[in-house]
């Protein structure tokens, strides 16, 4: 603890620069590496620090948090595996453009370059997942490292900053400095950009807006809203990005992603202006790729990003407009409406995409397609359903509607896992509303201790388990390209009902779908942590593909 000299420790004042920026929640796994930061935690009440059972869902929950409120979510493990562990998180904050920051207890600065104990060299391991990493070698410093690691995570592009801090680093004292929070400043689109924009639609024929990325916040959303229905746009979503336009709009077509509607592909090919505000327009997004021609599209590409040097990295824009996506909706919205000739065009698409999200038959008693719809008739406008990775997802995405920014938690990165961790931070942050994590049976498998952390703080995130006992993914990959030749893909799982139990949750099992909805309304009464297991065959691969289906297509075409 300080004395009366005006000394701090280098865990105080890192505790100092966190206050001062506004933090209130972090997540962690304790490690000796960074006890002096945890007992200047300790004496930081205003900070709600969450203990987590291992780092990768520590530093997911920090991801959710930082996706869901724009601010920097925060994370503390400790060095060697700690940090190797965090890695998963930081890969998503990279890949989804949110901002974080993650502190790594770190080995004295005595025994570096030694292979001490759990020695790391972070800025080797995190250079090419992280925007910045940097390792803090003088208390005095630590209040300038924070303020830059606050004002990199979220300048232009968010993502995640790494700082590594050496434990006798963080005991060490320093003078007490006055801090003040970070300024993010965002750039703004000029007035000639926006008249250049507002002249290609005046010529455009076949328009398409498809809006993405980070750096968005409830109010832009709003604003490029008003914007589209102003000028009678279609508007799409990149990939796991359908919380940025509701999804129930007259002016909305769909999400351009994995198992895109074909019609909605056919729309993007045959544009002759696309708008992508905010996307980076990614493998998953493009369709491998092939959606757009590299580099020089077929359709006239305006692309407006927070980053100048994503403009022209593999797509080249007819215009490149480097703007933040809060003060560019802003000017969009107060842009003169332009009288286009699409406006049959974008009821048509949205009817096509209301089509393409009703529930489809699959082979078994339990129809995923069906319990997303009910969720969707069940759960409000504000409510939030997360999910990681699989195929099972496909059913999540085509089906839910999305309403409301914030109410989509998944990770672009394709990281098994994401649901349960980020439900459970969503759920910590609003606890009136209700949070549903869709999960996979492998997917949940990677981050299920999660469950010990809801139960902990009586986190009540409701966790739907799609069961089908394999790696769905590649199950369904093998059995196209390698048909009958199954292998590695076979999963034993647990009960899951007697798992949830187990931790004092609630736990249910379904095996038809009509006993869905009962047992979702126990689960929500219950008040608890909960787990409900779909048992799911296998078959149901996707909302319109079954593995055998797969197979013999295959085989014919071997």
């Amino acid at each position: 603890m300080s004395g009366g000299d005006n000394l701090r420790t280098g865990g105080e004042l890192l505790v100092d620069s966190l206050l001062a920026n506004n933090v209130d929640r972090a997540f962690c796994v304790p490690g000796e590496s960074y006890l002096a930061a945890l007992d200047a935690l300790h004496h930081a009440p205003a900070i709600d620090l969450v203990t987590c059972r291992q780092e990768s869902g520590a530093a997911m929950m920090a991801d959710a948090y930082g996706k869901l409120t724009g601010k920097p979510g925060i994370c503390f493990v400790t060095r060697g595996p700690g940090a190797t562990n965090a890695s998963a998180g930081v890969h998503i904050a990279f890949q989804d453009s949110t901002p974080m920051i993650l502190f790594v207890g770190q080995v004295g600065r005595e025994m570096r370059d030694r292979e001490a104990f759990q020695e790391v060299d972070f800025r080797r391991m995190f250079g090419q997942m992280a925007k910045w990493v940097a390792e803090i070698d003088d208390a005095a410093r630590v209040p300038e490292y924070v303020s830059r690691a606050f004002h990199t995570a979220v300048a232009g592009r968010p993502g995640p900053v790494v700082l590594a801090l050496p434990e006798d680093m963080l005991r060490d004292r320093a003078p007490s400095v006055e801090i003040a929070a970070a300024r993010i400043n965002e750039a703004h689109p000029g007035a000639d950009a926006m008249d250049e924009l507002r002249g290609r639609l005046e010529k455009a024929e076949r328009p398409l807006v498809i809006v993405g990325g980070g750096g968005w916040d409830a109010t832009a959303v709003a604003n490029v809203e008003k914007f589209a229905e102003a000028n009678h746009l279609p508007v799409a979503a990149a990939f796991r990005f359908q919380s940025l336009f509701d999804n129930t709009h007259a002016n909305y077509v769909g999400d351009v992603g994995i198992g895109i509607n074909p019609e909605l592909a056919i729309r993007v090919k045959e544009a002759d202006l696309l708008l992508a505000i905010g996307p980076r327009l990614g493998e998953m997004t493009t369709g491998g790729y092939g959606l757009l021609d590299i580099p020089v599209p077929r359709q006239d590409l305006v692309h407006v990003y927070p980053a100048a040097e994503e403009l022209g990295r593999v797509y080249q824009p007819i215009q490149g407009i480097n703007a933040s996506m809060k003060a560019f909706a802003k000017v969009l919205a107060d842009m003169a409406p332009v009288q286009g000739s699409w406006a049959e065009r974008t009821r048509d698409g949205h009817s096509q995409y209301l089509a393409w999200s009703e529930p489809t038959e699959v082979p078994g008693p339990v129809n995923v397609g069906r319990v997303i719809k009910y969720l969707r008739d069940a759960m409000g406008p504000n409510d939030v359903i997360c999910n990681g990775a699989g195929n099972f997802s496909a059913f999540v995405h085509r089906f839910f509607r999305y309403r409301g920014f914030g109410t989509q938690l998944a990770p672009t990165s394709g990281s098994m896992g994401y649901g349960l961790p980020a439900a459970i931070s969503a759920k910590r942050m609003w606890p009136d509303s209700t949070v549903v994590a869709m999960c996979g049976d492998g997917d949940v498998m990677m981050t299920c201790q999660e469950m010990a952390t809801a139960a902990h703080y009586g986190i009540a995130a409701i966790v739907v388990i799609v069961n089908n006992g394999t790696y769905g993914t590649i199950r369904m990959h093998q059995e196209r390209d390698y048909p009958g030749n199954v292998i590695a893909t076979d999963l034993t799982n647990p009960d899951f009902m007697l798992f949830a139990q187990s931790f004092g949750a609630h736990g249910e099992r379904v095996e038809k779908t009509e006993d869905f909805t009962a047992a979702f309304d126990r689960a929500k009464q219950s008040g608890k942590p909960a787990i409900i297991e779909l048992i799911v065959d296998a078959e149901a691969i996707t909302p319109t593909t079954t593995l055998s289906g797969l197979r013999e297509t295959a085989l014919a075409n071997q």
